[in-house]
């Protein structure tokens, strides 16, 4: 993976790049690809194309701090995987009904987006699955780790992490909780994710309904 700074042209091109990184994925019955919503929805769906693999989607949200919601104490995920800033909580104060409340707010809304992008169709099943958690960045961590944790509880034989780009110190930090991290841009000088894009567009509710309802294709034969 290269520590020099890689310009994608948008979402679609980082995915297509992710892919081939992940090539030694490509055409197994056992793995699947959850993009991580929204951003990560473009970028697995590339990664689940080339792959073959089946595409859903993973909501992760912040939990903030009552008096400031912007600050996050926590993020939790679909499926329950949570992670708390234990020492933010103790600087602040926090007690545990409070934390307790927002993990029951966030939850409910993670499963009202999880209804708006998937309508009527079951998740898919994750038990005794390679899965693939594909975001388009990594700064802090903290909502890709939720992830990894929540994949855990819905019995994921093996969970892998995909990204077009992170720091180095946050992709070797999620070694510790993921089986294998990839990440195709590792910037020393790292301060955003929007800094490798040439279209950082905000995703929309429509883009991520619309990618979920577009099958992922098989590989084609024969190598590349």
């Amino acid at each position: 993976m290269s520590h020099t700074l890689r310009i994608f042209r948008d979402r679609r091109e980082a995915g297509q790049v992710l892919a081939r990184d992940l090539a030694g994925f490509r055409g197994r019955a056992d793995v699947l690809v959850l993009g991580l919503a929204r951003g990560g929805v473009p970028v697995g769906w590339e990664v689940a194309s080339y792959l073959g693999a089946p595409l859903d989607v993973c909501l992760v949200r912040k939990l903030g701090v009552p008096q400031w919601p912007e600050l996050a104490m926590g993020a939790v995920a679909t499926g329950g995987g949570v992670v708390l800033n234990n020492d933010l909580l103790r600087s602040l104060g926090i007690g545990q009904d409070t934390v307790d409340e927002a993990i029951l707010r966030e939850t409910a809304e993670l499963r009202r987006r999880e209804h708006a992008y998937r309508a009527d169709r079951a998740p898919l099943r994750l038990a005794g699955r390679t899965v693939i958690l594909v975001d388009d960045g990594i700064a802090t961590g903290a909502s890709m780790v939720a992830a990894v944790r929540s994949v855990r509880q819905a019995g994921a034989s093996r969970v892998v992490v995909g990204v077009p780009v992170g720091p180095p110190s946050v992709c070797r930090q999620l070694h510790q909780e993921a089986d294998e991290v990839v990440c195709s841009t590792m910037p020393h000088d790292f301060h955003a994710v929007g800094q490798v894009f040439g279209d950082f567009h905000q995703v929309g509710d429509d883009e991520v309904r619309e990618l979920l309802a577009t099958p992922t294709v098989g590989p084609a034969p024969g190598p590349d």
